[in-house]
């Protein structure tokens, strides 16, 4: 039986996280952070809650990603392993939100700054995740963000329709393959993300972990593409 490639895990919860955040955190993107100047937008004309979070996501994003980098530029220079460190510590961040969230049930809008936090370590754990993706598996298609990915298999299944021969079909035609599976997974994660939100809201929040959990055992090397 043939593992799921790393991308592949990562797409999956990407599409999970995002899902459950949103239906959980008052709407809150937790992997696709530019949703939230629209929510954020939406939260401010109807007067509902979470705003602030919806606000700080981008920064909070940035950073994450900035720094991630810095700690991957710092053990490249020594030699060490990059991306299994760097998935251990969003790991550590779902992990601690799944304990957190079945300790106390789920989160309600009122609860300010319960969901401030909780949220913002999601998004630092996707920010971590998408750090990783775009710096290690540059050939694998985005693991949070489905609009490019669809916009190229479009593309491409334009090209193969028109005829167009050489490597550039040959190239085309293993983009689509790739970039379908990617988005069957991420759009797997939401389906599920949603389901488990509707069964036990609280409980929701383990399934990413023990996903990040068994991305640590894929080698990374095998992985790119």
């Amino acid at each position: 039986m043939k593992l799921p490639s790393l991308p592949l895990l990562l797409s999956f919860n990407g599409g999970y996280v995002d899902t459950l955040g949103f239906l959980a955190l008052s709407g809150l993107f937790t992997a696709h952070v530019t949703g939230n100047f629209v929510t954020f937008g939406a939260t401010v004309a109807l007067g509902t809650a979470g705003a602030l979070p919806k606000l700080l996501a981008l920064p909070v994003f940035c950073v994450v990603v900035f720094l991630s980098r810095l700690a991957g530029l710092c053990l490249q220079r020594k030699n060490l392993p990059v991306v299994r460190p760097l998935l251990s510590v969003k790991f550590l961040l779902l992990g601690a939100v799944a304990v957190y969230a079945l300790y106390h049930g789920p989160f309600a809008a009122s609860e300010r700054l319960v969901t401030l936090v909780v949220g913002m370590t999601l998004v630092s754990a996707m920010a971590i995740q998408n750090a990783v993706h775009r710096a290690h598996f540059p050939k694998a298609p985005p693991s949070t963000l489905m609009t490019g990915t669809t916009t190229q298999i479009m593309l491409d299944l334009a090209d193969l329709l028109a005829g167009e021969k050489g490597e550039q079909t040959k190239a085309a035609s293993a983009r689509i393959k790739r970039m379908i599976v990617a988005v069957i997974a991420f759009a797997i994660g939401c389906g599920l993300g949603a389901l488990a939100f509707m069964v036990a809201p609280a409980a929701a929040f383990v399934i990413p972990a023990v996903v990040a959990a068994a991305g640590l055992f894929l080698n990374p090397a095998a992985s790119d593409g």
